[in-house]
């Protein structure tokens, strides 16, 4: 029988923080589940992680089948609950606010917000929503970011949902005092992941007819530079680890190679952070 505790499912596993938290937590004696959109993903993993990871199919936006893969993960359970739930997947939609298709931010946030609804309605009687089941009560893990915190230009569709991702955790957090299930936001930096990558990829031509131009490819210039030098994917699945194995869990950890550059964003007025990346980022134009 699996020992309670050390099950999880993590949403996103094929990549980024989803392969480090799988390969962190299956090196720390857990029975990991992960969701994987692709057959071939599922099987590179399982031959990656063995024994101790079993592939769910599913996209985190297709309400249906999240539900049934929560019945797959139930039936390997065999009435014991789930230790934990990782609602790491995401993508990063970028694009000036003021020409992005409408149809592009809907989809931002069906991935990054409606997705994580999902994913907890269907598995949170498992972690212990549901009192038939056996063992102590699990617990959920929200993969925010620090851009949950503080927005930068030509991504406020992904900042719109780390933001509200933090919302979202404090009160399901607070909902969930009755069943004992904790909650808790891992707001990481920069991470060698391939979201970023992705983001770099995508087309902005359609917007050379705009004054976002110069600026658009100015930013394109910057994830090119930061592209791979931010934090192993390992790393967060440590702060996985110890959000899901700690004796008293935080309500909110952030994870950066640069802590003194959010500490500073954090407290300096916002006007002055409004100038100083308005000049960087060559957006700086008439002044009230």
């Amino acid at each position: 029988m699996i020992a309670p505790n050390r099950t999880a499912m993590v949403t996103g596993a094929s990549s980024g923080i989803g392969w480090g938290a799988v390969k962190v937590l299956a090196a720390n004696g857990f029975q990991v589940f992960g969701s994987v959109r692709k057959a071939a993903d599922a099987d590179k993993l399982k031959q990656e992680f063995g024994d101790r990871f079993t592939p769910v199919l599913f996209d985190v936006t297709d309400e249906e089948r999240v539900r049934a893969g929560a019945e797959e993960v139930r039936a390997a359970l065999g009435g014991r609950r789930l230790g934990g739930l990782v609602n790491n997947a995401g993508i990063a939609v970028g694009g000036p606010l003021l020409h992005l298709p409408v149809a592009d931010f809907r989809k931002q946030l069906e991935v990054n917000l409606t997705g994580v609804l999902i994913a907890t309605q269907a598995f949170a009687p498992l972690l212990g929503a549901d009192p038939s089941l056996e063992g102590p009560a699990g617990r959920i893990v929200n993969i925010g970011s620090v851009g949950g915190r503080q927005a930068f230009p030509f991504m406020g569709p992904y900042h719109t949902t780390k933001f509200g991702l933090e919302g979202f955790t404090e009160s399901l957090r607070r909902e969930l005092l009755i069943f004992g299930i904790d909650a808790t936001l891992i707001a990481p930096g920069s991470v060698a992941s391939e979201i970023w990558g992705k983001s770099d990829a995508e087309d902005w031509s359609a917007y050379d007819h705009t004054a976002f131009k110069r600026p658009l490819a100015m930013m394109r210039d910057q994830l090119r530079k930061t592209a791979g030098k931010g934090l192993p994917p390992e790393r967060i699945g440590e702060a996985i680890l110890r959000q899901l194995t700690a004796a008293n869990p935080a309500t909110h950890v952030t994870v950066t190679p640069e802590p003194f550059m959010g500490f500073l964003l954090k407290w300096l007025p916002k006007r002055m952070v409004d100038k100083a990346v308005g000049e960087r980022m060559g957006l700086a134009g008439k002044t009230r």
